[in-house]
């Protein structure tokens, strides 16, 4: 990367990763059927009736979109550790910040990005009107990048272990709690005819931070797993 200029770079890499995720295809649909699955589950065990879903069906889809997100962070730097790339990019003269920033991109292209656009589907199972449709979208919009960025601060921790999947979910989960209670939260708050502008403004506060601030820590984790 080094004859090249950033933006070539930043390209580059996420057409890359994108690549390498188009000739495993198979294992892109593992999130997305989680969610779907999940979702689905949950009108079997509480009940089918309109108004049990739609009390219930911002904190399902919300916390399915969560665990689905989650299943597919551990790969997020897996490959690239195995195969040296990692090195590569954190020797890289570009910034490294930048750069992780660009597979997170891609990673959420192949992960948030679908659960986003099935969501729909899932709304109209659980009885979601208009309104509440666009509220969820907005909400996970805003909300599924902030969860593939927190995310891959812990994948990054835990690179280097053999088995790192349990520690991932212990390190993550809780971090994940503010964007769940205020995207679950805006969502049921709008199924209710109740104002949403607050929680999407927060969601939008802690999607802008993380980007600021999310990739600093990522490439400070990159380097002393590989150390």
């Amino acid at each position: 990367m080094s004859n090249t200029g950033l933006g070539t770079a930043l390209l580059a890499l996420i057409q890359r990763d994108l690549k390498l995720a188009y000739r495993h295809r198979g294992a892109l649909a593992y999130p997305l059927l989680f969610f779907v699955i999940v979702t689905s589950l949950f009108p079997l065990a509480v009940g089918s009736t309109p108004e049990v879903l739609r009390n219930i069906g911002p904190g399902v889809i919300w916390v399915a979109a969560l665990l689905a997100t989650l299943l597919g962070l551990e790969t997020l730097f897996r490959s690239d550790y195995e195969d040296g790339s990692l090195e590569q990019i954190i020797l890289s003269p570009h910034s490294i910040s930048v750069l992780v920033f660009a597979k997170v991109a891609a990673h959420w292209l192949l992960t948030g990005l679908p659960l986003l656009i099935i969501s729909p589907l899932l709304a109209f199972m659980m009885h979601m009107d208009a309104s509440t449709l666009k509220t969820l979208c907005l909400s996970l919009l805003l909300g599924t990048p902030t969860l593939s960025l927190i995310g891959a601060v812990g994948v990054a921790l835990t690179v280097s272990l053999q088995r790192g999947g349990l520690l991932l979910t212990l390190l993550v989960l809780p971090l994940y709690v503010p964007v769940l209670i205020f995207g679950a939260n805006a969502v049921h708050s709008a199924a209710n005819g109740l104002a949403v502008l607050g929680q999407l403004y927060m969601l939008g506060a802690m999607l802008a931070l993380s980007i600021v601030l999310v990739p600093i820590a990522i490439a400070a984790a990159l380097r002393a797993s590989l150390n």
